[in-house]
């Protein structure tokens, strides 16, 4: 046991010990000189508590075995309990009641402190490594939320990146077919959006008011690309403006729509965002047109946004979200997805999501 205990861990481990030897003398505390001899003992043990307290933790930094520090304690505590009968017989002879050491018969009586003492250095050991299994599973847990937090960023990095690549690509073909006007649009939507998101304050969850505006942002950037081929409708009920949701779970949903959807069609394609209250849970729903694949095996859909929401729900929320994507019977791609509905309070002096919206 390497780690280090705290210093009143001894006290705390001798308490159960003091009690039980103050109740087991109660009844001789009647008779003559039985509280000298009682307080005598007390003193003694309480005193042999440091150095065996010492000599414990010095075998637990060594890492001995307890086949080898079991004896070694015992007979250290039988050691001090032959000093505690030397110091009995010392007591007897200062109150006259003796004249002289017996030293035949000092090894007899021991039982009493020697029990206590074997009782300390039990009590003692199970105190230590209580209090050092709930340090090791505080570690653990903030070992497992820092790996949790690391990951969680690693994939919200991951969304900007796979998003700049795409509204370059389609910059370049802006530019490509020689509309310079809609490049120049797009190009003032794309820095808009990263502006917006590189501001972020870190967090891994926001107000739905505040990830509906950065959803709109990016819509903004695909109707430059795609003019009326693509149509938008989005609905969340103005009581819900203030509910928790991850950071920018919209958009890579919203990307993934369009892209493996929307873009493909000849025709005007439409992609429908609906949030709402679920029972005690919130569902949030992306619909879009496209063509549904032939292979059967892709019929689920796929691409880095939709994986990277679904580890993302995951490690936020765990068994408490659900997310289903497929395409329906009417040819539409449909996400579900269902999480906690709990708000998020606003910073001091800021208003808070709903507030702003209407403002």
């Amino acid at each position: 046991m390497k780690e280090q205990a705290p210093p009143l861990v001894p006290v705390l481990a001798a308490l159960p010990v003091c009690a039980c030897m103050a109740i087991l003398g109660l009844p001789a505390l009647g008779n003559s000189n039985a509280t000298a001899f009682r307080a005598l003992f007390f003193a003694a043990c309480m005193l042999w508590i440091l150095p065996l307290a010492l000599m414990q933790r010095a075998l637990w930094r060594r890492e001995v075995s307890w086949r080898v520090a079991a004896p070694l304690l015992l007979a250290a505590s039988y050691a001090m309990s032959v000093v505690n009968a030397v110091l009995g017989q010392r007591l007897a002879i200062g109150l006259g009641l003796e004249k002289g050491y017996h030293w035949n018969e000092l090894v007899r009586g021991l039982d009493g402190c020697w029990l206590a003492l074997i009782a300390f250095c039990a009590i003692h050991a199970l105190a230590v490594y209580y209090l050092s299994l709930q340090r090791t599973q505080l570690r653990l847990a903030q070992a497992l939320a820092h790996a949790r937090d690391a990951e969680l960023r690693a994939l919200r990095l991951q969304v900007n990146p796979h998003f700049l690549f795409n509204s370059l690509n389609a910059v370049s073909a802006l530019v490509a077919a020689g509309a310079n006007r809609d490049a120049n649009c797009m190009l003032s939507s794309v820095s808009d959006f990263l502006r917006a998101t590189l501001s972020h304050d870190g967090r891994h969850e926001h107000a739905l008011a505040e990830e509906l505006a950065l959803t709109e942002a990016y819509l903004d950037i695909e109707k430059a690309r795609l003019g009326e081929r693509l149509q938008l409708a989005m609905k969340a009920g103005p009581d819900l403006l203030d509910a928790a949701v991850p950071y920018l779970v919209l958009q890579p949903l919203a990307e993934n729509a369009i892209r493996h959807g929307i873009a493909p069609l000849s025709t005007p394609g439409r992609l429908d965002i609906r949030v709402e209250r679920a029972g005690a849970g919130l569902l949030v729903e992306v619909v879009n047109d496209g063509v549904p694949p032939k292979d059967t095996a892709a019929s689920k859909g796929g691409g880095i946004g939709l994986a990277n929401v679904a580890e993302r729900l995951r490690h936020l929320y765990g068994a408490d979200q659900q997310l289903e994507a497929g395409w329906r019977a009417d040819g539409r791609f449909q996400v579900r997805l269902t999480l906690p509905l709990r708000p998020v309070a606003p910073a001091a002096g800021v208003a808070a999501p709903a507030e702003r919206m209407a403002a």
